[in-house]
């Protein structure tokens, strides 16, 4: 799942807990900021096991035990939400292209949803029939229309919690569409590359 609909789904999740029992400012922006702060490590894919960054132990479960553990040491709700949102996200992610939940995994654990049994075990030679190799995953992700549509939703979900519950922080959608940006250039970067 891309960025943006972890953020959604941060933004959601705040809102809606921010209403029965208020953050303060910087704590609603930092669970929303746990809810997608793991895809960055994209930037470290080189040290990854097949330079995928979900392989890295930002994309396992770890982190958000470490979270938990904090928010319940300090007694800092917010934390503690922040390590469930980060979760939520490492979950989400298993059911895509799956991810290195625990850590100690030497291949992505999950349904794995956009890549068949066949294409994992051959996966060069699907990748080759491409100008780059990034181009076979986001095709996928794009011709998926239940991807789509559960973009769509999160969008929808996260523009009514923000109106219903928080509409202080109605501001924050700038961020949502600037994950858009940079996921849709990507796509019709890599589709223009496709096309030469």
């Amino acid at each position: 799942m891309h960025i943006n609909s972890h953020f959604a789904i941060g933004v959601s999740i705040a809102s809606l807990i921010n209403s029965i029992v208020p953050f303060l400012p910087l704590e609603y922006f930092i669970i929303v900021i746990f809810s997608f702060i793991c895809d960055f490590d994209v930037f470290f894919s080189k040290y990854a096991i097949d330079n995928n960054h979900r392989m890295l132990i930002s994309h396992s479960l770890i982190p958000s035990i470490i979270l938990i553990l904090l928010g319940l040491l300090f007694n800092w709700f917010a934390l503690l939400i922040s390590g469930i949102v980060y979760s939520i996200h490492i979950i989400i992610d298993t059911i895509d292209w799956g991810t290195n939940v625990l850590f100690f995994h030497k291949r992505p654990v999950g349904l794995k949803l956009l890549i068949t049994k066949e294409e994992q075990e051959n996966l060069p030679k699907y990748l080759a029939s491409y100008n780059n190799k990034e181009s076979f995953f986001d095709a996928k992700y794009y011709k998926n229309k239940i991807c789509i549509l559960v973009e769509v939703s999160l969008f929808v979900l996260m523009m009514v919690s923000l109106i219903i519950f928080t509409p202080q922080y109605l501001f924050i959608v700038i961020f949502y569409f600037l994950g858009l940006y940079f996921h849709l250039s990507r796509h019709f970067s890599l589709k223009k590359a496709e096309n030469r």
